[in-house]
């Protein structure tokens, strides 16, 4: 089926869920669809350009608080705050792209963190600002234009939302297909070589970590006003960790893989933790089957059923085609 054609059908299938879910389940469905535009930003990293972020959660908290400061010090219609949100958070995230860049492998990603964790202390540092451990509460959801509460309502900033990730995912389909994403390949499967043949592989790999954090920070900045608030967990390295399992359950390097990881991720934990306290063991063992005996995710199991099978030319030296014994 034309991938085309598969879009819009999931689209107008997600259309349809508000009015056919539960209101509690919708709660749910929202927070996924948040986590897993935030999931496809790092795949972007991880899974085209194999740059491992342990730090990504700081490009999720950026997000979150510059919107969650504009919403309670500016009388800002909620779409132009998500904007500007997301356009500061990547102004940020350039010098931290040129730090990061500037090493390879482990230290790439170890550097990631460590901006994260630096994050993660100035919220408290800062905490007339920041709110400190409190964070930040109250966070209004504003009329739309013309005194429409069309945002303020769970269905509107449900399309909302989904608007976003089905256009985030449109524009990084647009990127990886590119020749930049050609040269993002390159690099994943060797950077020597691809620089060898002229290619500014650094700019190349600062560029993408930008628009990585410019995605990553639109996922925060659609949380905070829906939550309501922001607290410095956001900036946690452990939530790059569960976006990091939810990259790799979903399917690197696919997009649309993990943004299914990340609606798996948190239908998965909601159900569970109904059901018992144990949940993250039985998760973890989730986890752990799929990188055992599924590592190509949850999309390459659903695709490989479709792909056809290789058939191999047969035949001697002399070009005749040859039959397999009986």
């Amino acid at each position: 089926m034309n991938w085309k054609v598969g879009f819009i059908v999931c689209a107008v299938a997600a259309c349809v869920v508000p009015f056919v879910s539960p209101n509690y389940m919708l709660t749910v469905i929202i927070e996924a669809l948040i986590f897993g535009l935030f999931a496809m930003s790092l795949d972007l990293l991880v899974g085209y350009t194999r740059l491992y972020s342990f730090g990504h959660v700081a490009a999720y908290g950026l997000g979150a608080y510059t919107s969650a400061l504009l919403l309670l010090h500016f009388n800002l219609p909620l779409p132009v705050t998500i904007v500007l949100a997301v356009a500061i958070s990547t102004a940020i995230a350039t010098p931290i792209a040129w730090v990061c860049t500037r090493t390879h492998g482990v230290s790439f990603a170890m550097l990631t963190l460590a901006f994260a964790q630096l994050g993660y202390a100035m919220i408290y540092r800062f905490k007339d600002f920041t709110g400190g451990s409190d964070g930040l509460t109250g966070i209004p959801r504003p009329e739309g234009p013309f005194g429409l509460d069309f945002f303020q309502s769970k269905i509107g900033y449900f399309y909302m939302v989904l608007f976003c990730l089905l256009g985030s995912f449109l524009l990084c389909r647009a990127l990886v297909n590119s020749p930049f994403g050609t040269v993002l390949s390159g690099i994943r499967e060797n950077e020597a070589k691809t620089a060898a043949l002229g290619y500014n592989t650094r700019a190349y790999k600062r560029v993408i970590v930008i628009l990585a954090y410019a995605f990553g920070s639109l996922a925060g900045a659609l949380y905070a006003p829906f939550a309501g608030f922001a607290s410095p967990e956001l900036f946690f390295w452990l939530i790059s960790g569960t976006v990091l399992i939810m990259v790799i359950v979903g399917g690197s390097g696919t997009l649309i893989g993990p943004i299914i990881g990340g609606v798996f991720f948190l239908m998965l934990e909601n159900q569970l933790s109904e059901v018992t306290d144990l949940w993250p063991l039985i998760f973890g063992s989730v986890f752990i089957a799929f990188v055992m005996l599924a590592p190509q995710g949850i999309w390459g199991i659903l695709t490989a059923r479709f792909k056809k099978p290789a058939v191999l030319p047969q035949g001697g030296a002399d070009g005749e085609t040859t039959s397999a014994p009986s």
